[in-house]
């Protein structure tokens, strides 16, 4: 009954977005344009979390099962009764429904795991080697484990290409569906087609590829512009013109081929120029997360949020597990707002965003 009269409530919230979107002032618009992790098995009114979303509108939550700085298994997930009922009293306090996301791949990326009682499955590159019905009985499993407990997108799944298998990010991960760009392209497609049977959005990552990475982002620049080669687009292009994206997530690697100076995550001429302009998407942008130190150590909290949203990214994620800080989505709102004011960013391009968000939010069960 609890459940019915929740879904009741978000149907009538999404039917008023139309109103919401014409009326939102700029406060309303960045809080839209924030996705954060947070700390906490439940939350309150006086939590940090809820006040972002009730004072800030904060678009956008990411669950973890593991807290990186405290070095322990302490974060958001212990069941599933308990994780489903975080979910539902993180949307009770949106005033638009949130984004409440997770990754959950299968095999060593997945945050909800079988030792707190969630169903789990094998890696991408395991699936896709079994066949198609492997992996769309996987797809299934995770849209379902993940609708049944309130969540409604999955930062999955990932379509880099196997070009370097010692990439310790992905290759050594098995993250990667396979070496093949086809194989990746369709497995994708299935994968994301049965997240959707269920209700859970897709986000496809990590654009434009982050397969032939060499180190890993989490922990620095990552260059690939000796490694990368424009095979690792084929998936995004095909899957782009079936329509199948509803988001796409960066990656923060570096690549002088394609922008001399920054890398994906702020690079306009990879995020507006590639991926909008050339491959024709014009879906919602997510940025890798925000906190790692390929963008973080280069250019600084306040520049990388300027150069992502001049890029044309239109949700910047802040995971806030690798370092915690309680305020950074009031530091990050207060940034764009500021950057707004002062001429520095248009109004116009939140807007942008914001129309791009609001559109997603809509399709939502």
């Amino acid at each position: 009954m609890l459940r019915s009269l929740s879904l009741a409530f978000l149907s009538l919230i999404l039917t008023l977005l139309p109103s919401v979107a014409q009326s939102a002032d700029l406060d309303t618009m960045i809080g839209q344009m924030l996705m954060a992790g947070f700390r906490g098995y439940s939350v309150d009114k006086n939590s940090p979390i809820v006040l972002d979303i009730r004072d800030r509108h904060l678009g956008g939550v990411v669950l973890f099962d593991y807290d990186v700085e405290l070095g322990k298994p302490e974060r958001n997930v212990k069941t599933p009764d308990q994780v489903t009922k975080l979910n539902r009293q993180l949307q009770s306090f949106a005033s638009i429904p949130l984004f409440v996301s997770v990754d959950q791949e299968g095999g060593k990326v997945q945050r909800l795991k079988r030792e707190y009682g969630f169903h789990t499955t094998p890696s991408a590159q395991n699936i896709c080697a079994s066949g198609e019905f492997k992996v769309r009985t996987s797809g299934y499993m995770v849209g379902s484990t993940l609708s049944a407990n309130g969540f409604n997108l999955d930062f999955a799944p990932v379509v880099d290409v196997n070009v370097n298998p010692d990439s310790p990010a992905i290759g050594t991960m098995k993250r990667s569906f396979s070496a093949d760009p086809q194989k990746v392209t369709r497995c994708a497609e299935l994968f994301a087609g049965e997240l959707k049977r269920s209700g859970i959005l897709s986000c496809l990552k990590h654009f434009p590829g982050h397969g032939s990475a060499g180190t890993d982002s989490h922990k620095g620049v990552t260059d690939v512009t000796n490694t990368w080669t424009k095979a690792e687009l084929i998936p995004y292009r095909e899957l782009i013109a079936k329509g199948i994206p509803t988001m796409i997530m960066t990656a923060h690697i570096f690549n002088a081929n394609l922008d001399p100076k920054y890398p994906a995550t702020l690079s306009h001429k990879i995020i507006t120029g590639i991926l909008r302009t050339d491959l024709g998407y014009d879906g919602v942008v997510i940025t890798d997360d925000m906190n790692m130190k390929a963008v973080t150590e280069q250019f600084g909290q306040k520049e990388a949020i300027r150069l992502a949203i001049k890029a044309g990214a239109d949700i910047l994620l802040f995971g806030n597990n690798l370092s915690y800080d309680p305020d950074i989505v009031k530091k990050a709102h207060a940034a764009i707002k500021q950057m707004v004011n002062k001429g520095t960013i248009s109004q116009q391009r939140i807007e942008q965003s914001y129309e791009r968000i609001l559109r997603l939010k809509k399709t939502l069960n």
